[in-house]
């Protein structure tokens, strides 16, 4: 178990302002946030490269918060890898275990096996500047999980490689916690990575963490404007709720997940909200006719804006686009569940 207790650390023009956090044993933790929000200062505190200037960090109840980094037994990946570029792969995998004078023999034990748990095996022998990014990095997660960390910090360990590389490597990190075990707090801006990967997810704004919550309630249920920005809540309307569980916006009824009163704000995501020429029914859905303002195509997607009273956006996949066979300017009906329709207080904490 990791607690972070009202962690502080000002480095002028980044900071942590009073984070408190918990991360469980065994538990793959993904921490999001725009640039600047704190990340990097959150994990490299973690890791003792700087000291908090207030709060505490324990990890399995001990008390780490002045413990030097080469003490805290964790282990920190960044996204640029790191490896020693005058050693070979095997040498920089036992580095550390080097570094702690452990037997020559158990060194080379725990190299092998860490380095075929990454299926890098048969690259011991080279030369960092030899290898592809995806080997590097996964020299780089090798040469960590050696020392068979009590917790494994990954700085967007996948931002730096191309796509197919990066979805093989995200598989690859799905496989080696199962296979490990261990504790993981991985920072990303990459949303796939957080439903391949996380058991929770916390999201960093300004230095403070605003929200925890499984992916799931994440991504459907945020708690302020900013996090149902920040995730992709295309539709986000602020109105007036009832106890009957409805939310006014202007003159359209939004029946909601849940009964919020009074000054509220309304989450739907765009890909939730299904879109017809022919009336749709409501079978005690959210049912609304409207025109179509545009049709935007996005790589595979096409996003249609539709004047229903209010504007609401829609994200298709092209070849349903087409199937659908509608243009800017059609009458169309929108439906969508009170199970889409997060509500919660306008004005919730954007900065707790």
């Amino acid at each position: 178990m990791l607690i972070i207790e009202s962690l502080s650390k000002n480095l002028g023009e980044f900071a942590l302002t009073g984070v408190s956090l918990s991360v469980a044993d065994g538990e793959y933790f993904i921490v999001l946030g725009p640039t600047g929000a704190g990340k990097t200062i959150l994990l490299e505190t973690i890791a003792g490269i700087y000291t908090p200037d207030a709060g505490r960090i324990l990890l399995n109840d001990r008390d780490i918060t002045d413990v030097p980094a080469k003490d805290r037994n964790i282990g920190m990946v960044y996204q640029d890898y790191m490896l020693f570029p005058h050693l070979t792969v095997e040498a920089n995998i036992g580095f550390g275990l080097k570094s702690r004078r452990a037997d020559s023999a158990f060194i080379q034990k725990k190299v092998q096996e860490s380095a075929e748990l990454l299926n890098i095996s048969h690259l011991l022998h080279r030369y960092p500047g030899t290898l592809s990014g995806g080997e590097q990095q996964r020299a780089a997660i090798a040469r960590a999980l050696v020392m068979e960390p009590d917790a494994l910090l990954l700085d967007e360990p996948l931002s730096a490689l191309d796509v197919r590389t990066r979805e093989n490597l995200r598989a690859e990190l799905a496989r080696i916690h199962k296979a490990t075990g261990t504790t993981i707090i991985h920072i990303t801006h990459n949303f796939e990575e957080v439903f391949d990967l996380a058991d929770r997810v916390a999201i960093m704004r300004g230095g403070d963490v605003v929200q925890v919550g499984t992916p799931e309630e994440i991504f459907r249920r945020p708690n302020s404007d900013f996090v149902a920005g920040f995730v992709g809540m295309e539709n986000l309307f602020s109105g007036t709720g009832a106890p009957d569980g409805t939310v006014t916006v202007g003159d359209v009824h939004i029946r909601v997940d849940e009964s919020v009163t009074g000054a509220v704000s309304v989450a739907i995501r765009p890909e939730e909200i299904l879109i017809s020429k022919a009336p749709l029914p409501k079978n005690g859905k959210n049912v609304f006719c409207g025109r179509i303002e545009s049709a935007r195509p996005n790589g595979g997607l096409v996003r249609v804006l539709v004047d229903a009273g209010i504007p609401f956006r829609v994200t298709l996949t092209r070849q349903g686009f087409e199937e659908v066979g509608i243009a800017p300017g059609d009458t169309v009906y929108l439906a969508f569940g009170p199970s889409a329709a997060h509500a919660y207080p306008s004005g919730a904490p954007e900065e707790a």
